[in-house]
């Protein structure tokens, strides 16, 4: 057995960067917007973790 078939499978991203929208519908559309906002907040939230985690460490072994 591969150890990849032990970790858990990644969900398949509905949005894709650069795709072609010409083809999707509006309703489509304002469900990549909706799905888009979301990974912003998502993305946004752990960048602000990041941050925190960082500030406390720099302050933690500043000399």
């Amino acid at each position: 057995m591969d150890l990849d078939d032990l970790l858990p499978q990644k969900k398949p991203t509905s949005v894709a960067i650069g795709e072609n929208l010409e083809a999707l519908s509006v309703a489509e559309l304002e469900r990549r917007i909706k799905d888009l906002e979301m990974e912003i907040v998502r993305v946004r939230a752990e960048a602000d973790r990041k941050k925190r985690h960082e500030a406390a460490a720099h302050a933690l072994f500043k000399s």
